[in-house]
C-alpha cells in the first residue's frame, strides 16, 4: 500500500486523530462506536482500538511511523486540542473535571457552572491557563521526539487562539507553536 500510495506522488500522509479517545453516550446508547477520534480524553496515548496489539500500541505506532517514513513519506497526526470528551456541565466527569475543572476549561465568567462552547462540543479547553497550555505543549512534543510524527493538523484550529477578549493570533498555543 504505501508503494503504491508513494507512487502516486504522495509525500505526506495525514493520520485521523489517533490519541485515546471515548464514544460519544448517544453512540453507546444505540449500541454503535466511534472510530473518528475526534472526542479526546488522553493526549498523551494512543488509542488502542486502532492497534492490533492493544498491549503495546506504543510499540505499533512506531513501527508504523517508521515504515511510512522508510517509504519516503511525511507523517502528519490530527490532533484535538480545543475541547475534550467531557462535554459540557451536564457530560461525564472523565479526567480534566475532576482535577480542576475552572483551569482546564473556559467557563461563562458570571455563570461558572457552564461551560463556553466555542467548538459546538460543550467545552472549550482553557488554553490560556499556563497548565493547560503546557499539557498541550508537552504533548505536541512527545509526539514529535517519542512518536517521530513529523507535523500536525489542528483541529479547529482559531479556537486555540481563542482569550478571554476573543481571537487573539498572539495567543498561548499560537505563540507557544511558533
Amino acid at each position: 500500500m504505501l508503494d503504491y500510495v508513494r507512487n502516486l506522488g504522495i509525500t505526506t500522509m495525514e493520520l485521523l486523530p489517533a490519541q485515546t479517545f471515548v464514544n460519544d453516550s448517544y453512540l453507546l446508547d444505540k449500541g454503535l462506536t466511534n472510530y473518528w477520534g475526534y472526542n479526546t480524553i488522553g493526549f498523551f496515548a494512543a488509542d488502542p482500538r486502532f492497534f492490533a496489539s492493544s498491549t503495546d500500541p506504543v510499540h505499533e505506532f512506531k513501527e508504523m511511523v517508521d515504515r511510512i517514513h522508510n517509504n519516503n513519506l511525511e507523517v502528519i497526526l490530527d490532533v484535538v486540542y480545543n475541547h475534550t470528551a467531557e462535554g459540557n456541565e451536564r457530560g461525564p466527569t472523565i479526567s480534566f473535571k475532576g482535577i480542576d475543572n475552572a483551569s482546564y476549561y473556559r467557563l461563562m465568567p458570571n455563570e461558572p457552572r457552564h461551560y463556553i462552547n466555542d467548538t459546538g462540543t460543550g467545552n472549550t479547553l482553557n488554553l490560556s491557563h499556563p497548565r493547560v497550555l503546557q499539557m498541550v505543549t508537552d504533548s505536541l512534543r512527545y509526539w514529535v521526539t517519542e512518536m517521530k510524527v513529523d507535523g500536525f493538523r489542528f483541529n479547529l484550529a482559531t479556537i486555540l487562539g481563542r482569550e478571554e477578549h476573543g481571537f487573539d493570533e498572539g495567543g498561548g498555543l499560537l505563540d507557544s507553536c511558533r
